[in-house]
């Protein structure tokens, strides 16, 4: 337990096995239809644990977010189809390659944003990816032999293992596991991040520039580290949105897409991991609840986001968990009063 509890990477190991073994035992205990809002929920997680690092451990904004998941999700559609059997589908083994090709391109992609972002601050930051969030849907939509308008392109689905088809298991359930474990890896990594030393550079240029150049970091390097790692998990979650859809369009990654990983992050608890776990919760459920249940207009979840956003801000300015973190801390110190009267 002493351990356990001096070593960061085994505190994160133990903490992404609980994860996995919660992820398995919820996909393993639902339906398919179920099963494919796990996998979103996974996939908000992989999108929001990203643009944490980037908005609360950096202090960048990205409006665009969706832009860099239908990078992700693009890249599998092109790279996925031509490498499908007789039924039109692929190996788990091809879609764990396209995911990593997904994460190579958008990292790449987001590395070039940042050297742009690193010029820009506040307002203009926040515009410009906002235009990077309404140009890439238009790109495929004006190189239309390419990206194929505005149908998109078809993702195949991943051939179901014969162990798990006899077990009951569905294209859904396996989806959502692969969702899962790009979720639990995203944590691992982001988590590690946090707590080294490139970590505590990026919260160095976040809290100040002119103390962080001080002290010999390059402010512009760290900020596109920023934006690199952002968009690599932003990469994970789009190439699994695709999976999810069965495709890449730009209807998909709109800017509603942008609005709801940022919203999460808000939620849950700006710069905390587990703070984006809760918010992508909150997102995905309450817009399956606004759509499904209630359904009401589909542009009520937007309205909702900003609506909670707004609460969030008054009300709980450091989300979900900051607000647990605040109620766990008044219990020891309850506890720890002595009893009156004796």
């Amino acid at each position: 337990m002493n351990v356990l509890r001096s070593s960061t990477l085994l505190r994160n190991l133990a903490a992404t096995a609980i994860f996995l073994v919660i992820g398995f035992l919820a996909v393993y205990s639902v339906d398919e239809y179920t099963a494919g809002t796990v996998a979103k929920l996974a996939l908000y997680i992989c999108a929001a644990l990203g643009l944490t690092v980037l908005v609360g451990g950096n202090g960048q904004i990205s409006l665009g977010h969706a832009a860099l998941m239908a990078i992700g999700a693009y890249t599998m559609a092109k790279f996925l189809p031509s490498r499908t059997d007789d039924f039109g589908q692929v190996s788990i083994g091809v879609i764990v390659v396209g995911l990593i090709l997904a994460i190579a391109v958008t990292t790449l992609v987001g590395a070039v944003i940042g050297v742009a972002a690193a010029r820009l601050r506040g307002p203009y930051l926040a515009g410009a990816t906002l235009a990077l969030g309404v140009a890439v849907p238009g790109v495929t939509t004006y190189f239309h032999d390419t990206f194929n308008g505005e149908q998109g392109l078809p993702i195949p689905v991943p051939r179901l293992p014969a162990s798990l088809e006899s077990a009951g298991w569905t294209i859904g359930h396996v989806v959502a596991l692969i969702a899962i474990a790009c979720a639990a890896v995203a944590l691992l990594l982001m988590a590690n991040l946090k707590r080294s030393a490139v970590g505590r550079h990026l919260a160095a240029v976040r809290d100040h520039e002119i103390s962080a150049q001080l002290c010999g970091l390059s402010v512009p390097r760290e900020q596109v580290r920023a934006f690199a790692f952002s968009a690599a998990t932003a990469g994970v979650g789009g190439g699994l949105l695709g999976l999810v859809i069965q495709g890449a369009n730009p209807h998909s990654f709109g800017l509603v897409l942008s609005l709801s990983v940022l919203g999460a992050v808000v939620i849950g608890g700006l710069g905390s991991l587990r703070g984006a776990i809760w918010g992508s919760i909150v997102v995905v459920y309450l817009d399956l609840i606004l759509k499904d249940e209630l359904k009401v207009d589909p542009n009520a979840p937007a309205a909702a986001y900003g609506l909670l956003l707004i609460v969030v801000m008054l009300a709980m300015p450091g989300g979900i968990q900051g607000l647990l973190t605040r109620l766990g801390g008044r219990l020891p110190r309850r506890s720890a009063q002595p009893q009156g009267g004796n």
